[in-house]
């Protein structure tokens, strides 16, 4: 795999790799950790997820700034790990919410939660900053050796940075399990029984606001968990559970950071390259590179545009996707978080079938441009979102507060199967390795010297901006018709299709 390309990757991509997986376990719970633990609403607790995606992305425009000004990327880097680490240690303590703290135990956890965004953001956009310079280096040495030498060279990017959001996705395969398997562990060693449902009606319970099928449900789900069943004691052994979980992120924030100082010195360093490179420009070449960096950075905030909407349609996988597990699909015999492990599991299974393709249309002399595979991303994300609509609306899927309000009887009757899941990770995956590890790539080819990290930093600045609207994908989930609120992410993802397939040519042009 990692055969004809520059020797540094192996080592960035598990660095990475641990700090995903660290980051994986929070992110599978952290909504129905928040709704459990505080008795949120889903709508408040969206809310914060999403603030907090958004929160994760555009730090890393503050990271690049950091690192581009201080020309310190590989100690942005170490301080990002060490400051996620810290934040992990905070979600990890098991301090039970109560009336008398919730006042300053929610402020609490939201500021653990900002600690591990602005350590993302030290941390995220300048590793992949440090793996665009690998390829600038590599294309280097390979135009020593002559044009078809560099022509093989620059055709490795792409598949590099596939290379590389494999590892992420390795972390992110195995994390969705661990949180659900030590909070069920947990509550066994307690004499309880994992039941999604249960930590809302608890709530409801508590606040004296259960009635009607909600309270015979409630009735039937606590005999199942044995006599002498205590609401508040259920409510504490089961964040606990989701609290201990906290401690694997910790631990692999230190295995991410231990890797990455033992190898850092075989990484190169771009700010360095980038201070010879500017001695030796004469002010004719630096005017001439003036209209050129113009035209890379436009065609940078065009793709970032197309990207908002991306991740805006993909990231409801943490969002509306985890209710709509929780609410509609059948988990009896599978937690709702596990469901997270479906997209990670497609996108190492998925990566090589994609990456073999496109060599082969290359080694027939058709090879697909960065801008065109974005494009047609974009068109895969709507097929998603197609398939979820259709299904939705031949199940009659009300909204989900209609949904909850119907007789447990009939809600059971029309549960989904875990497979429409299934379906509907497999287009989004796809999507996803058509854009994000390329979108990546563009980003490298299309950066000045000068500004990497910062151009890091704004393609996942594009991406805070569209998980800072994941909020309004819950609030319709609760309040339309489901095939009407997929059908807006299908709306969506086919516009941005065809606003990049009009910029294509242009693109392909200023990326060469």
């Amino acid at each position: 795999m990692f055969k004809n390309h520059p020797k540094g990757l192996l080592a960035a991509a598990l660095s990475n790799m641990g700090e995903r997986f660290g980051y994986y376990i929070m992110n599978a719970v952290l909504v129905l950790f928040l709704c459990s633990k505080f008795g949120l609403s889903d709508s408040t607790s969206a809310a914060i997820y999403s603030c907090f995606y958004c929160g994760i992305y555009i730090l890393s425009l503050v990271g690049g700034l950091i690192a581009d000004k201080t020309q310190n990327y590989k100690g942005t880097i170490q301080s990002g790990l060490i400051t996620m680490a810290a934040g992990y240690i905070l979600l990890a303590i098991p301090i039970t919410a109560t009336d008398m703290n919730q006042g300053w135990l929610l402020p609490l956890t939201c500021f653990a939660l900002l600690m591990i965004a602005f350590g993302n953001g030290l941390f995220k956009g300048n590793l992949q900053a440090i793996v665009g310079q690998m390829y600038d280096n590599f294309e280097a040495e390979a135009a020593k050796k002559g044009e078809e030498a560099l022509k093989l060279a620059k055709d490795k990017r792409d598949s590099g940075f596939q290379i590389f959001y494999v590892f992420i996705n390795v972390g992110g395969l195995i994390a969705p399990f661990v949180a659900p398997l030590i909070r069920s562990w947990w509550l066994k060693v307690h004499g309880f029984i994992y039941n999604a449902k249960l930590p809302a009606l608890c709530h409801e319970q508590l606040n004296g606001t259960l009635e009607g099928d909600k309270l015979a449900n409630y009735t039937k789900l606590i005999a199942e968990q044995g006599a002498n069943f205590d609401p508040n004691l259920y409510l504490e052994v089961f964040n606990q559970g989701v609290h201990f979980s906290f401690i694997a992120s910790v631990a692999a924030m230190l295995i991410s950071l231990t890797i990455f100082l033992l190898t850092k010195k075989g990484l190169p360093s771009p700010a360095k390259k980038a201070a010879v490179e500017s001695t030796e420009y004469t002010p004719e070449e630096k005017a001439a590179m003036a209209k050129e960096i113009k035209q890379r950075l436009y065609a940078l905030f065009a793709v970032l545009g197309i990207a908002i909407f991306f991740w805006f349609s993909f990231h409801q996988n943490g969002a509306s996707f985890s209710l709509f597990a929780r609410d509609f699909m059948d988990t009896s015999k599978v937690a709702p978080e596990f469901l997270q492990a479906i997209n990670p599991f497609f996108v190492i299974i998925l990566t090589p079938i994609i990456m073999g393709f496109f060599a082969m249309l290359a080694r027939k002399g058709k090879a697909v441009s960065t801008p065109r595979k974005i494009a047609i991303g974009m068109g895969l994300a709507a097929l998603a979102y197609i398939f979820l609509a259709i299904f939705s609306y031949i199940m009659n899927y009300p909204s989900a507060q209609d949904f909850l309000a119907l007789p447990e009887a009939q809600q059971e009757a029309s549960r989904a199967g875990v497979w429409v899941f299934f379906v509907t990770y497999f287009f989004l995956t796809v999507a996803e390795l058509f854009i994000s590890p390329l979108g990546l790539s563009f980003v490298s080819k299309v950066a000045p010297k000068h500004m990497l990290g910062l151009c890091q930093g704004l393609w996942l600045g594009a991406t805070a901006i569209g998980n800072a609207f994941l909020f309004l994908g819950s609030m319709m989930y609760n309040a339309i018709p489901l095939w009407i609120c997929w059908s807006v992410f299908v709306v969506i993802c086919l516009i941005s299709m065809g606003v990049m397939l009009g910029m294509v040519k242009w693109l392909e042009r200023v990326a060469k």
